[in-house]
């Protein structure tokens, strides 16, 4: 059994831009776990990328979930000849100009049929996720760009991709899937102001009521008042007596994901090294990280 010792103290949701400003700032929502519930503490907004990297390098212990693509497809990657090794092919990415990936990609997707013009992660499917590689609506290309060098040059640890401290770890969240999992395919926001219709706000209102009572795959419940800002961390804290900080590639139950794995150390008797089986692997739908196409 894990102790609540073991569990980071600090949660965050990380709502990321790769160009945060003041009319948009990148904003971590900061909660903790309280027994099946995640507590919102309170909300940080960035308006620089500097900004957010100060605060990633402190020395602090969390476990963070940031809604932006840690990897490319392995097609794509493979098309580009650009480095198969992640660590090695993030260094290469964060060396290239925005226009110079815009080009890349492009003429990728040029070279391939109508309805394929996309590579795709494994998990973006299932996911319902944009393919990382699209560099407009939205830009998440231009995301991961922006976003993975700030957690490397963090010095942060992000479990399967690249070690680091295991006091700050971060992992790639997607809180649309849980977003649609209550809303199905009705929206719920828009940057335009114009667009804030009262049916979306009728949404948001339903989703935020929907996280508080815990109605989701998850299972964790956010308490009232917490606002729906808390999504991302709670994508993290129902795993308190898994380890975030150790994910393995389990190709048989969850091709190009990763699944977490117990601590010995916190999993009951029957589940320790010696006793079969000794992994606690999630479905893909409940891995905190839904990302990885890469493995180490």
């Amino acid at each position: 059994m894990t102790t609540d010792s073991a569990i980071p103290s600090l949660l965050l949701g990380c709502d990321f831009s790769s160009s945060p400003s003041r009319r948009k700032p990148i904003v971590l929502a900061l909660g903790q776990r309280v027994a099946a519930r995640v507590q919102l503490l309170g909300l940080e907004t960035f308006d620089t990328l500097d900004g957010l990297a100060r605060w990633l390098a402190a020395p602090r212990a969390w476990v963070g979930g940031f809604d932006l693509p840690f990897g490319l497809p392995r097609e794509l990657v493979q098309a580009l000849g650009w480095p198969l090794q992640w660590h090695a092919c993030m260094q290469h990415y964060r060396a290239l100009s925005r226009e110079q990936i815009r080009d890349a990609f492009a003429a990728f997707c040029a070279a391939r049929p109508v309805g394929g013009k996309f590579a795709h992660r494994a998990t973006d499917g299932p996911a319902g996720s944009s393919p990382s590689m699209k560099w407009v609506n939205p830009p998440v290309a231009y995301m991961l760009h922006a976003g993975v060098p700030l957690l490397l040059d963090a010095g942060v640890h992000l479990p399967g991709l690249h070690p680091g401290d295991p006091q700050r770890v971060a992992l790639e969240a997607y809180p649309g899937l849980l977003a649609r999992e209550i809303l199905a395919r009705r929206s719920y926001k828009s940057d335009d102001r114009a667009k804030q219709t009262p049916d979306r706000l009728i949404a948001r209102k339903d989703l935020v009521h929907a996280l508080e009572m815990g109605q989701s795959r998850l299972g964790a419940a956010a308490p009232r008042g917490g606002r729906c800002a808390v999504w991302a961390a709670a994508r993290i804290g129902w795993s308190g007596r898994l380890d975030c900080h150790g994910l393995r590639h389990d190709p048989d139950r969850c091709p190009g994901t990763c699944a977490p794995v117990m601590r010995p150390q916190l999993c009951p008797p029957d589940m320790r090294p010696g006793h079969a089986p000794h992994r606690a692997v999630l479905p893909w739908h409940l891995s905190p990280t839904p990302h990885v196409l890469f493995t180490p």
